[in-house]
């Protein structure tokens, strides 16, 4: 199958508001590009190259771009038609044009090339004091630090990321043994799976995003973690009350969500139901000038224990 590579050209400003847009249209498995991502990644891997290519860099000015995939085949037309009029309803909201010129860019690539292509870039990166990130087809020798296995396929979290890094450091901190987690948005499952080997004594996991639930099991396998303590399942947690249900049977010491700040904020009052008291709601995703809305839709349920910033993106850990 070929897969129809779409980029949605935008600033910083623009992209929470772009993904959230196609988070509307079902579409949830983004990479972002953006100029300040690439010269930090530069700056703190100078370990793995003597040169970068001028062209490389210069391409990565200015404009930040949102890019995703899209299955070529009978659905295409609709997909992108829904791309085109999502786009099209957020430049009209964006009268000031703080959100770039919103242009779609498609091309096609090859299955074999998506899959594996990006893979080169993704070297093992230590997070925090205790844990080493690794991608499966790479080896690290690591006695002191707790290195988790991961093959992220098509989902997100890998680590590299300014939310989840800050979220894995945090999380270092907290987890105690015997500890219950809820992840929320779970991706590649990299959160709860490594919450698991700080720790704590069973993690539930979700994504509305179907192809998560095997990945994120697919993760815990490689690092020794099997469904006796581990449970993943898939569905919109806002929508879905089955999904509710399952979940609400207990309540959880750590209730984590890497998601956008629009989900956070209609998330908090369910949050406030699932966390134990004095149990932790930790939060990211957030975009920094979404910051001080998501903190006040928090504050109604929660006591804010600590904001952290990373570049352009803030994490909030907050208590009962």
């Amino acid at each position: 199958m070929n897969w129809i590579k779409t980029v949605i050209y935008t600033t910083k400003e623009g992209i929470e508001p772009v993904c959230g847009q196609l988070l509307n249209v079902g579409i949830n498995g983004t990479q972002i590009e953006d100029e300040d991502d690439f010269n930090d990644f530069l700056e703190n891997n100078k370990a793995y190259w003597d040169l970068v290519d001028d062209d490389l860099i210069e391409s990565k000015k200015g404009e930040s771009k949102v890019i995703f995939y899209l299955a070529e085949n009978e659905y295409l037309p609709e997909n992108l038609a829904n791309v085109k009029n999502a786009m099209n309803f957020l430049s009209d909201f964006d009268t000031e044009k703080n959100f770039g010129r919103l242009n779609i860019e498609t091309s096609v690539t090859n299955e074999e090339d998506w899959a594996n292509n990006w893979k080169k870039y993704f070297k093992p990166i230590n997070i925090g004091d205790k844990i080493t990130v690794c991608p499966v087809w790479e080896n690290v020798d690591e006695k002191d630090r707790t290195v988790f296995k991961i093959n992220p396929g098509m989902s997100f979290g890998t680590g590299t990321h300014h939310s989840t890094r800050m979220c894995i450091e945090y999380l270092q901190k907290i987890i105690k043994e015997g500890d219950e987690i809820l992840d929320i948005g779970c991706g590649s499952g990299i959160l709860s799976i490594i919450s698991l080997m700080l720790g704590a004594k069973s993690a539930v996991a979700l994504d509305i995003d179907p192809n998560c639930e095997h990945i994120a099991y697919e993760n815990a396998a490689l690092n020794g973690i099997f469904e006796d303590k581990y449970t993943v399942y898939s569905g919109n947690i806002l929508s879905d009350k089955n999904l509710v249900e399952k979940i609400s049977q207990k309540k959880y010491d750590v209730v984590e969500a890497n998601i956008i700040a629009d989900v956070i904020i209609a998330l908090a009052p369910l949050a406030a139901n699932l966390v134990k008291k004095g149990g932790t709601f930790l939060c990211s995703g957030i975009i920094l000038n979404r910051s001080d809305e998501v903190e006040e839709a928090l504050k109604k349920y929660f006591k804010i224990q600590k904001v952290m910033q990373s570049g352009e993106w803030i994490s909030i850990a907050c208590t009962l």
